[in-house]
């Protein structure tokens, strides 16, 4: 070969290099196979990656050397937002649901940096105001304390006392903006914060630039922003597939478990026309994001309905008054969606 022709096909080879794709990483392959981190409850994690959220980028990699039990994470190294700007105002907020408590992280008491947090037996009624922070690419795709990976596009935060996971409502006190996130990690470990908010979570609230705010956290189990009890509602007996009654409103019992594409429509109580509720949100924007994702799932016809309940405004997303069966049917539709567990109410004369 001449040396023009070989510098020819070096060029070819170079410039093939340069605008192939980089291949993406497998993100369900495992980072060294058995290695283990230890958690900040004292359990131990295996290494299961999970695959970054849409839109988001490929979690990073860590040197579990500068963890140390019992306290922070490479505590020297700053965190930051990702090194590329991502867009999160497409992502959907979690749907409350009941769970079981994990696994790993819900230990009794834990101690980080010598001091030690008893673990609450339950969410139910926790309602707290303080100032909240977040965390972000530093931790993306590092276990949680619930062994899960830590996805900073996911809408999920870290609290030192509720039981995971655990929804809350997190609500910026400064500008009235507030998004639903999953509580699946333990900390801040930092004085007089309350919550360590994901950075998805804070880009919503709208404190990603100021990187604390004053929030209230309020914990919410259910769809429209009801609790749910701890204990699950035994089945009838007569028929696996029956359902319990649909709550009236503002109950504050246990609900159906979280829709599956098995599930039924809740059957309503009365025989008289029925409104079909969706959802409950504080923050409007919220409730219209919700309306425009049934729309994309064929469900056209939500309408927003403003209220107020306990002296706290509410938007509601709800279907119009419409006959018995034809309400059980749009249930049903929106239960096989995935997206929310509906609610039927009588409607007002």
């Amino acid at each position: 070969m001449s040396r023009v022709a070989g510098v020819v096909v070096a060029s070819l080879l170079l410039a093939a290099c340069g605008s192939a794709p980089k291949p993406r990483p497998d993100p369900y392959a495992g980072e060294g196979g058995s290695r283990v981190r230890p958690l900040h409850d004292g359990g131990a994690a295996s290494v299961d990656a999970l695959p970054p959220a849409p839109n988001c980028v490929p979690p990073r990699e860590h040197d579990e050397s500068l963890y140390t039990a019992g306290g922070l994470y490479a505590p020297g190294v700053a965190d930051s937002a990702p090194p590329v700007a991502i867009d999160v105002s497409n992502i959907p907020e979690p749907v409350p649901r009941r769970e079981p408590k994990s696994r790993y992280g819900n230990r009794e008491t834990y101690s980080v940096l010598g001091r030690t947090y008893r673990v609450m037996d339950s969410a139910e009624g926790y309602e707290e105001r303080g100032i909240a922070s977040w965390y972000g690419y530093k931790f993306h795709g590092r276990h949680t304390s619930s062994r899960e990976r830590y996805d900073m596009c996911a809408f999920t935060a870290a609290h030192k006392t509720l039981p995971l996971p655990t929804y809350v409502r997190v609500t910026n006190l400064d500008n009235g903006r507030s998004v639903v996130v999953r509580v699946n990690d333990r900390g801040p470990f930092h004085a007089g914060r309350i919550i360590d908010l994901s950075y998805a979570a804070a880009t919503r609230l709208d404190m990603k630039q100021a990187g604390t705010a004053r929030v209230e956290v309020r914990a919410l189990m259910g769809p429209d922003d009801t609790l749910l009890a701890d204990a699950v509602p035994p089945a009838p007996a007569a028929s696996p597939r029956a359902t319990a009654p649909v709550p009236a409103n503002r109950w504050r019992g246990p609900v159906p478990p979280a829709p599956d594409r098995g599930a039924t429509a809740p059957a309503p109580m009365g025989t008289g026309p029925h409104v079909v509720q969706v959802g409950s949100f504080g923050d409007r924007m919220n409730a219209e994001r919700l309306v425009e994702r049934l729309a994309d799932a064929g469900l056209d016809g939500a309408e927003l309905d403003h209220a107020i309940v306990g002296e706290r405004s509410v938007w509601r997303v709800r279907f119009p008054a419409q006959a018995v069966d034809a309400a059980q049917a749009l249930a049903a539709r929106i239960i096989d969606s995935g997206l929310a567990t509906p609610r039927l109410f009588g409607a007002e004369p």
